[in-house]
């Protein structure tokens, strides 16, 4: 842009006769007019002096510097500029245009920092941690193991250990659902031991859980899968409200996170919201499901759930049922019906039958398992509901009189609360000790 001002600078009167030579002196004072002229905040005001006067004065210098121009008309205005450009330039300073808009950066000396660069540190949170299973149990047993730990210490308060303390201390166990024939062999080793003495209630307690260990033990065992067979069938029963749908849930996910390939099948089709739940599990655990619409034939479910995980190579096949009332026999004939059905697919099928017992039913658990044993040949039992119940003590009524193998137990809705059975855990549980299992 100077540049070009000096341009016309040159051709300024370049048509007009050339003149006299300039004198001397007029080239040392070129720098100073071309300063002047294109820096014109140049001008010295310092003085006061008439402004007109000064331009004046600039007028005539540039009259000097185009006679000296003029006076050499060999030479073009483009070839002067590149003659002087070099010298013309250091006396150009350019400035960077300034945004009024933008923030002056401000920038603090080294060994400074500016407070609201500051990086405010997070507030320690402790991770919540997840109580261990023992933990668990011992929670959801709590109202039964402090109801019987109250009522035995009562007992036994400043009383020996004679007959009738031993009458008061069965019928305590009995009512808290332990069942007569465990209530009697605690007695009876209380007897042995302390018979005429005094008793605490830690005696009572410790006892207690050598006696149910004994009882649970035989009955604790794994639930053994035969992959031989493609699928291993397995058949879950029990009353609404125990808990079937959302153990297979449970169960399936197990097996998913082994790499068994599992397929489930809504076989309560009385009720929308099973099938709708057993969907969900589905999804949540990576099963594959097999259903059919409300009110339809449950054996014809089953029946085409096998066909399709043999045929697809599924490992395993869980399949839900209805909820039926032990004392319908309608219903419990449709129960016999899918177990028919599956018997004609595979002579061995259902492989295993598993019952879900709601903890909270009490001595009503021991009826329903004697009716389902009967119609579907119930081979092993999952005891639901433990937290929170008063009534846990019926699982030892049960395995004492039926004997049928415990292979989990339930302690909460979440994915993860279903456990298999430990006899000694359980019994400590009911007890209120602290485990001795590492």
């Amino acid at each position: 842009m100077a540049l070009g001002f000096i341009k016309k600078i040159f051709s300024f009167r370049k048509d007009e006769p050339a003149a006299s030579a300039a004198a001397p002196e007029a080239e040392d004072d070129l720098p100073e007019a071309i300063e002047t002229l294109i820096v014109p905040d140049k001008l010295d005001h310092e003085d006061d002096e008439d402004p007109l006067a000064e331009l004046a004065a600039q007028a005539e210098s540039v009259a000097e510097f185009e006679h000296t121009i003029d006076a050499e008309p060999a030479a073009e205005p483009e070839e002067a500029v590149s003659l002087l450009a070099p010298e013309i330039e250091q006396y150009i300073q350019p400035v960077e245009p300034v945004d009024p808009i933008a923030p002056v950066e401000r920038v603090l000396p080294a060994g400074f920092s500016s407070a609201a660069d500051r990086t405010p540190e997070p507030l320690p949170i402790e991770p919540e941690k997840r109580r261990t299973w023992i933990e668990r149990l011992r929670q959801g047993l709590a109202r039964t193991s402090a109801q019987l730990s109250s009522q035995i210490t009562s007992l036994f308060t400043k009383r020996k250990l004679d007959e009738q303390t031993l009458q008061d201390l069965e019928d305590l166990l009995i009512q808290a659902d332990l069942g007569v024939e465990t209530a009697m062999r605690i007695a009876d080793t209380l007897s042995s031991e302390r018979y005429g003495k005094d008793v605490s209630g830690e005696d009572v307690s410790r006892i207690m859980v050598g006696e149910i260990t004994k009882v649970l033990t035989p009955v604790a065992k794994p639930l053994e899968l035969d992959l031989a067979h493609k699928p291993h069938v397995i058949l879950v029963v029990g009353v609404n409200g125990t808990g079937k749908t959302t153990t297979i849930g449970k169960l399936a996910a197990k097996l998913s996170r082994s790499g068994l390939k599992v397929m489930l099948a809504a076989g309560d089709t009385f009720r929308a919201a099973a099938i709708e739940q057993l969907h969900i599990w589905a999804e949540r655990t990576g099963a594959d499901i097999v259903s059919t619409k409300l009110g339809a034939d449950a054996a014809g479910l089953a029946y085409e759930a096998y066909e399709k995980a043999r045929a697809s190579g599924h490992d395993v096949l869980i399949i839900d049922t209805a909820g039926r009332l032990q004392n319908k026999t309608e219903l419990m004939a449709e129960l016999e019906k899918i177990v028919r059905v599956l018997g004609r697919l595979d002579p061995d099928a259902p492989h295993t039958v598993l019952q879900t017992l709601d903890a909270t039913t009490g001595q009503n658990a021991l009826n329903q398992v004697e009716i389902f044993r009967n119609i579907a040949g119930v081979s092993g039992l999952i005891m639901t509901k433990l937290d929170g119940t008063a009534r846990g003590g019926i699982l030892v009524a049960i395995s004492a009189k039926h004997k049928l193998p415990v292979y989990f137990i339930g302690v909460g809705e979440g994915i993860d609360d279903l456990e298999p059975f430990n006899a000694q855990d359980f019994a400590e549980a009911i007890a209120g000790l602290q485990s001795t299992n590492k």
